[in-house]
């Protein structure tokens, strides 16, 4: 492993260590913002094991669009209906390979880390996935990793921003973020 500033980069081995990867995506805003999802979600999230929506879903058939692909994970958003929020919860969690992998829509991320900290901390998540401002983000605070994929469809602000999604890709001994442009 080779470490430049504050980036740790992970050398590939010849020891293929079991693995699996998470897809994650948020703010798809289908169909207010966005007609369908793009086509580059698919490829992206072609082999993953699970997908993780964090809100603002819209439509409940997003979920089933993303479900032909993977088990998906999702949470309410503040833009969605009461439709979509009586079926989500607005935090949720999944294990994998002992890792707890938590997903809340909207963590107060505007006004800074407190409120994602707590989170993490009272349930003990090892990542915490949040939605809510449209941007991509990936910061490591000690061994807790906060990511937002950004929004695939509708990224703020739209002139500086190119729409993203996110790749979890986790063995037993790491987590590796990547923020993917579409």
């Amino acid at each position: 492993m080779t470490s430049i500033g504050q980036t740790q980069i992970l050398r590939e081995t010849t020891n293929k260590e079991p693995s699996k990867t998470v897809g994650l995506i948020s703010d798809t805003h289908i169909p207010t913002r966005a007609r369908a999802l793009p086509k580059a979600v698919f490829k992206f999230f072609a082999k993953v094991d699970y997908i993780i929506h964090a809100g603002d879903i819209v439509e409940l058939e997003v979920i089933d669009e993303l479900e032909t692909l993977a088990p998906v994970l999702a949470v309410q958003g503040n833009m969605d209906g009461p439709r979509v929020c009586g079926a989500l919860p607005k935090v949720n969690s999944l294990k994998v390979m002992n890792w707890k992998i938590g997903v809340t829509h909207d963590p107060s991320a505007f006004y800074g880390m407190h409120k994602m900290r707590e989170l993490a901390k009272q349930n003990l998540f090892n990542v915490l996935v949040y939605g809510h401002t449209h941007r991509s983000n990936v910061k490591w605070e000690g061994k807790t990793l906060y990511i937002n994929p950004g929004s695939p469809t509708n990224p703020e602000p739209p002139f500086l921003t190119r729409p993203t999604v996110g790749l979890l890709r986790i063995t037993k001994a790491a987590i590796i973020p990547e923020i993917m442009q579409i």
